[in-house]
């Protein structure tokens, strides 16, 4: 496992992000372990975090020049940080975020921040996927964007859990919109760090057990 990963589990953990227990996804499944980003609360931790972000990106981008989009609520903070956290790397990105409610006074409409270009490419940062739902409604907001075009998604987990499929939710969105959809670390860099520690076995199996029922098929 790559170092930065390694750290980034254990960012999660104790930043309250990762946790483990009796949890219900938004996609109505009862999940042993949760990712929640909204535990996210201090100025450290969210500049931490947009570093993790940054890393994977240029790991699977490079130095290319995208457009970060933020999903409201939580994607918000994900895009401000990793704009950021880039921009300390030597990469200078736009981002914007959109509002729950489009505003009709002022500056107007539904986004916040920099207006994309038609031909320019959109990188959308998320927590994580568990059915695509989000994923699905993103893009249905950046639709109206003229000519805007997705390049790719970055979660923080990625759960490797069935979709509509046999194949993982990030496998189908993946082929459904036609871009890849990355993730700083997934369920199996958390088992195997899991698995370091005697303690964690309780946990290890219950998620191994999950991902025996609802785990992707590939």
């Amino acid at each position: 496992m790559e170092g930065y990963k390694r750290e980034f589990i254990q960012f999660l953990q104790s930043a309250g992000v990762l946790k483990f227990g009796d949890f219900t996804a938004k996609s109505g499944r009862k999940i042993p372990y949760f990712i929640n980003a909204g535990e996210i609360k201090t100025g450290e931790q969210i500049q931490k975090l947009g570093e993790f972000y940054a890393k994977a990106y240029f790991e699977k981008i490079g130095n290319k020049r995208t457009v970060l989009y933020g999903p409201a609520y939580k994607g918000i903070s994900i895009a401000v940080s990793a704009a950021v956290a880039l921009a300390k790397n030597g990469l200078d990105v736009p981002f914007f975020f959109n509002r729950k409610e489009a505003k009709d006074h002022g500056e107007g409409g539904v986004f916040v921040g920099y207006v994309p270009k038609a031909g320019e490419e959109i990188v959308i940062v998320e927590d994580v996927i568990t059915a695509g739902t989000a994923i699905r409604e993103s893009m249905a907001i950046l639709s109206s964007v003229e000519g805007a075009r997705v390049a790719a998604t970055f979660v923080m987990v990625d759960r490797k859990e069935k979709g509509k499929t046999e194949k993982s939710a990030m496998a189908e969105v993946g082929e459904e919109f036609g871009f890849p959809v990355y993730s700083v670390v997934d369920v199996y860099d958390i088992i195997e760090y899991l698995e370091e520690d005697e303690s964690n076995k309780e946990n290890v199996e219950r998620i191994k057990n999950y991902l025996a029922v609802n785990g992707a098929k590939q």
